[in-house]
């Protein structure tokens, strides 16, 4: 009993001696996205008059006007000291992300700067990831512990971290971008990773944005682009782009992100127009070690928001199918095609078939293992009776999708039937 009541107060002390998170900012500008590591880097970048920075310099210095010139020339001034691009990103400044970027960027204007930025500083909870972003920004720039405080606990730990680990809620591609740079930024000032809130879904993160390109390239002017599923958006496929290169710089040592790293360094999609190019200098680490993407699985199932995204292969003929939200799209040879499972078909190392209760399934010995059942009632309860082997209960998600891992030697069939829901 005694050695339970002292196992019980070694547990409480150790508990109480987890430290609150602070939220005071205590870190040197430049704050916001230039760590001090990354500065470093973007600096020998330019003294090894490396492409990205050559395509940077040319545009900036050449006086192309830039889709977002409070941070092209900020960015350019903290690599060079220039002071005539100071003042230029200084004047473009405008909305609360930009102000906060030449806040922390522009050391000689941060005067003038102060009042127009203190405004932007919204006193509610932000109702977009984009909105958080930009608070988060305009926070660390001016040092308030109190709204950084009532993003995190109030915002990310009540709101969006939990709907992330229900599948209530998934990143789109327009707010990934976003997203990035509030987790970078939070991390870097205040010491808080804030995936720990949310782990499984950031787990899966790196794999779902490969899988959830179309498989045929758009050849731009500038550059190459890879869409990401939904309505075709250069702009979108720019920022999904800055996205994944963040995510890289984000964490670099993860096996995951080591296949995004090897998915990003082919030099046709390094982004060269006047919108992508200073999120290209920016984020980008040629010398990061990538792995090839092509050994990442053709498949990509999420359970908690009911989606899967499948490919034939890795080239840009594949067959893709996204199926999400019970709806799905599929793409051969790179054109739209209306998709309806009413058959068994195989697409690269899985295979799909459409859901009905009862239902049986012949499946044969070269098939392969992994099948997605789809269209059951969301988290319908599913007795599932291989033959030969004993009655096993399973689920389909939150979209209707029931997952399968069928491994056999020899053909066989396998019996399905629903029995309500959870």
């Amino acid at each position: 009993m005694r050695v339970a009541a002292c196992l019980v107060l070694a547990a409480v002390s150790v508990t109480s001696q987890v430290p609150e998170d602070d939220f005071h900012v205590y870190t040197e500008p430049p704050r916001l996205l230039l760590t001090a590591s990354r500065l470093k880097l973007l600096k020998r970048e330019r003294e090894r008059q490396s492409e990205r920075w050559q395509q940077f310099e040319a545009l900036v210095a050449g006086k192309a006007q830039m889709a977002e010139p409070a941070l092209a020339h900020g960015l350019y001034h903290q690599v060079t000291g220039d002071a005539v691009s100071a003042k230029s990103a200084a004047a473009a400044a405008r909305d609360a992300r930009s102000l906060a970027l030449a806040y922390d960027w522009l050391p000689a204007h941060r005067e003038e700067l102060k009042g127009r930025l203190r405004t932007a500083l919204s006193p509610g909870i932000p109702t977009t990831v984009e909105g958080a972003r930009n608070l988060a920004f305009v926070a660390i720039a001016l040092e308030d512990h109190t709204a950084l405080e009532r993003l995190v606990k109030d915002w990310w730990r009540k709101q969006i971290a939990p709907a992330l680990l229900s599948g209530q809620r998934v990143i789109s591609h327009a707010d990934v971008y976003p997203l990035m740079e509030f987790l970078h930024v939070i991390r870097d000032n205040l010491n808080i990773d804030l995936r720990d809130d949310a782990r499984p879904y950031f787990h899966d993160l790196p794999t779902e944005r490969l899988l959830s390109y179309y498989p045929p390239t758009f050849p731009a002017p500038e550059n190459d682009f890879r869409i990401p599923f939904g309505p075709p958006d250069l702009k979108i496929a720019a920022l999904s782009r800055a996205a994944e290169l963040s995510l890289v710089a984000f964490d670099s040592n993860s096996t995951a992100t080591q296949f995004v790293q090897g998915w990003l360094m082919h030099d046709r999609f390094m982004m060269r127009g006047v919108f992508g190019v200073a999120y290209e200098f920016l984020w980008a680490n040629p010398y990061q070690p990538g792995l090839s993407y092509d050994k990442v699985p053709l498949r990509f199932h999420d359970p908690r928001a009911g989606r899967l995204f499948l490919r034939s292969s890795w080239e840009e003929d594949a067959v893709w199918v996204g199926y999400t939200g019970g709806k799905a799209e599929v793409l051969r040879e790179g054109k739209p095609q209306p998709f309806q499972v009413n058959r068994t078909i195989v697409v690269g190392e899985t295979v799909i078939t459409p859901a009905k209760s009862p239902m049986r399934i012949e499946v044969k010995a070269d098939h392969p293992t992994h099948w997605y059942i789809l269209g059951w009632k969301p988290q319908a309860w599913i007795d599932v009776e291989a033959e030969d082997e004993e009655l096993d209960e399973a689920f389909a998600d939150r979209g209707g999708i029931l997952a399968l891992q069928l491994k056999r030697k020899q053909d066989m069939s396998v019996r399905l039937k629903t029995h309500g829901t959870p």
